[in-house]
Order: C-alpha cells, then structure tokens, then sequence
C-alpha cells in the first residue's frame, strides 16, 4: 500500500506522515526534504531554489524520477509530495488544507535553515504565496495539472485546529487499517 500526503504548505504533511509511517510501521519519505537538500546543496533559499525551477526542469525532473521509482517500488509507503498523487495514481491520496495565518505560523515558529528569507510573520505569509503560486505556474506548465484541485484526492482533512496525532486517527479511521 501507498499513501500519498499532499497539502498546503504549513499544513502538517511531513509531521503527519512521519507519525502515520511510524504507526503503520511503513517507510516514509519526503520530497519536500529533498527540495531542503538540493537547496543547501546549492547554498540557496528554497524559495529561490522554487524560482530557479520556474527556468529549468532540472529540480522537477530529480524529484519527478525519485517519486516514479518509489512507486514502482513494489514496498509499502507514506510519501509526503505535492505530486505524490499524479505520479503513483494508484494511492491512497491525501490532502490536508491549512489556514493560511495558522500555516505562516507553524513555518515561522520552525525557523528553517533553508527558508530564511521568513524573519516575520508577514514576510513569511508573502512567500508562502509566492511559493504556491510559483508551484502553480510550474506545474501547469510541465504537467498540465493543478496540484491542489481537490478532486484528485481521497480523502481532506483540515488540520488547522487538530494536532497531528488527532490527523493521523482520521486518516487511519478513512483508510480502515
């Protein structure tokens, strides 16, 4: 079995993941990790590792193949991607929705190394906004899709006002496990 988190950012997806995995003893993996790691490789922001991707497939393309592998893979697996669903098509697909004050806070109070261009609340509001529009764009441009049309999805949760243990019972009592 394969489940497919995706969401809003700042919407608990690798929290959540991480606590589902662990609970339905399955592996977990996140692109949003690898998007952190390619950004220190390159020593730059995620937010312009998001612009630099608007230029050229190149960070799609890795992310795209590692996400093709893992669902061929035959192993049973929580993945944390916006994408997940349009790559493993046959998942279990999940979206959790934020709101977006609650979703600035959460990013702002996590003091990511690779996100450092949020040194307030609002300032990281304006890149939350930046970033999913530069995601929209990119994604309609390569894919033809848009990533958080909700009917792609099995099952919404809005984790605004729930923990992430509280996300995890809703997700596990809907997939019946």
């Amino acid at each position: 079995m394969i489940i497919t988190i995706a969401g809003d950012l700042g919407s608990g997806k690798s929290t959540v993941g991480k606590l589902l995995a662990k609970r339905l003893n399955m592996d977990f993996f996140s692109t949003g990790d690898l998007m952190r790691s390619i950004a220190e490789e390159k020593n730059i922001s995620l937010l312009e590792l998001s612009a630099l991707a608007e230029k050229t497939d190149e960070v799609d393309k890795l992310l795209d193949a590692r996400q093709t592998e893992l669902g061929s893979s035959g192993k049973n697996l929580i993945l944390d991607s916006r994408l997940g669903w349009y790559f493993i098509p046959k998942a279990i697909k999940i979206f959790l929705t934020v709101d977006p004050e609650e979703s600035a806070r959460r990013i702002f109070n996590d003091n990511r190394s690779s996100e450092k261009e949020n040194n307030s609340l609002e300032e990281t509001m304006n890149n939350i906004r930046r970033r999913k529009e530069s995601e929209r764009k990119r994604y309609r441009k390569y894919y033809g899709i848009i990533y958080d049309d909700k009917t792609n999805f099995d099952l919404l949760i809005d984790t605004t006002n729930l923990s992430p243990e509280e996300v995890v019972d809703k997700i596990v009592k809907s997939i019946k496990i």
